[in-house]
């Protein structure tokens, strides 16, 4: 009887710990404003180039990390803008309504009409977190759509998993 005990609890303890490495899928949607600072420095090599940084807060309407719900992040990017497209390159800081904070980055790309940012796609990575986020790592898509002022609501995609310590 004691084996069949044992044998079960190694069992459920095995399950476990394939479970922490598993990925989970992710979806949310989150309301950007418009760009507050907002900085554009013309190249001058061509009519439309121009480099920007610039920094937008995003309120999550829908996602969690963990069972934990996404609350707002604040992404720093780049674009290399030339005509109807720009290249975007960044890094966002978000919080869960529990206070832990996750990090990732970024690359997408943009387009353009008569000068307004139109609609957007990109690829990001999660880059670790705080708290029950410790150690996170993922990936995925995001998909967005602008407005007249610059503000946007992006559709975001992928999966993650939360690391547990990594054995010496």
């Amino acid at each position: 009887m004691r084996k069949i005990h044992w044998l079960l609890v190694g069992t459920v303890a095995m399950a476990m710990a394939a479970n922490a490495g598993a990925q989970t899928k992710f979806s949310g949607s989150c309301s950007q404003s418009k760009p507050d600072p907002n900085y554009t420095a013309t190249v001058g090599d061509h009519p439309g180039h121009a480099i920007v940084l610039a920094k937008v807060k995003c309120v999550w309407t829908k996602g969690d990390l963990g069972g934990d719900a996404l609350k707002e992040e604040e992404d720093t990017f780049t674009s290399d803008v030339s005509g109807k497209t720009s290249r975007d390159k960044g890094y966002g800081v978000g919080t869960t309504a529990s206070g832990d904070k996750y990090f990732l980055n970024f690359d997408g790309t943009t387009a353009y009409e008569k000068d307004v940012p139109v609609n957007g796609t990109c690829t990001w990575k999660f880059s670790g977190g705080t708290g029950k986020l410790k150690g996170l790592k993922g990936k995925g898509t995001c998909t967005g759509k602008f407005d007249a002022t610059g503000a946007a609501v992006f559709d975001i995609e992928g999966e993650y998993q939360v690391g547990a310590a990594k054995a010496k």
